[in-house]
């Protein structure tokens, strides 16, 4: 069925529509392949040591097993995204889950790092199917009064499924062994395809106009040049030839992309022009922002919970809980907010809570003041987040035509891996240079050899101090102290970018309507498979 025309409010349209028991289990559904692809991503950041000894890999080697995942799901959002549109978005969702799920059994019992290496390329491959079809299968399925709610539930579960991954990973390593940390997506995935088969609905859009081929090699090629380096540059060193050359073919990709996609116009990928408007560009920004805040806190905070607190693994991850349960909360109160005071109000006051939080933990943050000293900051930054992130969605969704959901879909995607690539990259640098600049000068005395390695971390101190003799104390404290002063700069660092979003929200947001969700489509069918 053509989605080209407005639909007419027919007997036949409403009927053709799932009633609420239905929209609930849909969205239960999506929310379920969501979690499995989210935990995925997080998971075997807690099983690095563990896999390093059984494979007897490097750290680099163990740091592709984890990031390769992230940069194939990355790379072949977009072209995978226009194909659920066009091919289907129930069966790109069957097909995704059945990829996802055959390549985390492979993983999970993986002999070699090479067949590691392949199962997650193929999990990426999987999961790139999977996620944007997610909210594509929302936003044409859902009707208008009911989709920001639902919206709501989505980007609680993309913004804290992370941080639940992360922890019941955490409790599967302490209790019984690393390769169980990929029963958690298997059963996801099983359950996930048994209901998808059952009760999603199936939309798709017809369209004059071939694939864009030539648009999605270039996308899927500009982004894994991007990620790489914002992946690889900390490890590798910004100025190294691989990190250059990723670089290069990352700019000058995504430079062909722009021009490929302005000269293709009503065929196109992707139409650029579209972020001229507020809401395609307002609610990127606002993503890869809020999400790249939210994956630089994460650096920062593990090593303050283990090295500078002495907390295990598990304990870590559990005071991350408060802020993605209140993160999770929030996303579902924004639409009633949205409503009241409009998006980009709702957006605004979301940025100021994230930034006062990061402000708070910039200003309390200590040793001896350990995990209330972060609390409130994380608390608070958990509800602007989640305030700021829905509405953004929205935004990025409403911008694009109903036959280009799955491109929108995969657009808001892309933009949280860009986040979370650059917070990464960014905040972990300023702690480093921060640590490193506030302990040059607390080692003197100190054997030449432990010194040095002192100043590679704060996590390289602990375990180099006992070694040290009368000066263990010393290089302890020094290197808990110097860690909180780098903190402290990349808190104040975060936030005044978050200030600098508040300021453009505000002067360029999406519009302040009720609702940012404004597409003429207000019957929308959904064509039953």
């Amino acid at each position: 069925m053509s989605t080209n025309q407005p639909v007419p409010t027919t007997q036949a349209s409403v009927r053709s529509i799932p009633d609420a028991r239905q929209l609930r289990t849909i969205l239960t559904t999506v929310s379920i392949a969501l979690m499995a692809v989210i935990a995925s991503v997080t998971g075997l950041n807690v099983a690095q040591t563990h896999m390093a000894v059984e494979f007897d890999a490097s750290q680099s080697t163990v740091l592709w097993i984890i990031n390769i995942y992230t940069l194939t799901l990355a790379a072949l959002l977009l072209p995978l995204g226009a194909l659920g549109d066009r091919l289907g978005r129930k069966p790109m969702l069957v097909a995704g889950l059945s990829v996802f799920g055959v390549a985390t059994v492979v993983a999970g019992l993986a002999p070699t790092t090479e067949v590691m290496l392949v199962a997650r390329v193929a999990g990426g491959v999987g999961a790139a199917m999977i996620m944007p079809i997610t909210l594509a299968v929302i936003t044409s399925t859902f009707p208008q009064e009911q989709r920001g709610r639902a919206i709501g539930v989505w980007t609680g579960v993309a913004g804290g499924g992370g941080i639940l991954g992360m922890f019941l990973s955490a409790l599967l390593v302490d209790v019984a062994d690393w390769r169980w940390l990929f029963v958690l997506p298997a059963v996801l995935v099983l359950v996930a395809l048994a209901m998808t088969l059952k009760s999603v609905p199936d939309s798709r859009e017809t369209s004059a106009h071939r694939f864009d081929t030539v648009g999605a090699l270039v996308s899927a090629l500009a982004v894994t040049g991007l990620i790489f380096v914002l992946q690889e540059g900390p490890e590798r060193g910004w100025t190294a030839p691989g990190t250059l050359v990723g670089l290069t073919v990352g700019v000058i990709a995504a430079t062909g992309f722009v021009a490929w996609e302005l000269h293709r116009r009503d065929a196109s990928l992707l139409d650029v022009r579209l972020f001229r408007e507020r809401g395609l560009s307002g609610g990127s920004i606002t993503l890869l922002v809020v999400f790249g805040v939210q994956a630089g806190i994460g650096v920062v905070l593990f090593p303050f919970f283990q090295a500078v607190l002495g907390w295990s693994g598990l304990l870590s991850t559990v005071a991350m809980m408060p802020m993605a349960l209140a993160m999770m909360a929030a996303s579902g109160l924004a639409p009633k907010l949205a409503v009241g005071i409009g998006a980009r109000s709702t957006m605004a006051v979301g940025i100021a809570l994230a930034g006062v939080g990061m402000a708070l933990m910039a200003l309390f943050v200590s040793v001896s003041g350990g995990y209330l000293s972060v609390l409130p900051g994380l608390l608070a930054m958990g509800v602007g987040m989640g305030l700021s992130m829905t509405p953004s969605t929205e935004a990025i969704t409403a911008s694009l035509p109903r036959e280009k959901q799955g491109v929108a879909s995969a657009l808001n995607d892309v933009t949280r891996e860009f986040g979370t690539a650059l917070g990464v990259a960014l905040l972990g640098a300023l702690v480093s240079a921060g640590y490193r600049s506030a302990i040059d000068d607390q080692l003197d005395g100190v054997p030449h050899g432990a010194a040095d390695t002192a100043r590679e971390g704060v996590a390289n101190a602990v375990e180099v101090a006992g070694s040290t003799g009368p000066h263990a104390p010393d290089v302890l404290h020094a290197a808990q102290q110097s860690f909180v002063d780098g903190w402290q700069q990349a808190m104040w660092t975060g936030a005044a970018i978050m200030a600098a979003l508040l300021l453009y929200v505000t002067l360029r947001g999406p519009e302040n309507t009720p609702s940012a969700v404004a597409r003429t489509d207000t019957t929308e069918a959904v064509s039953a498979d």
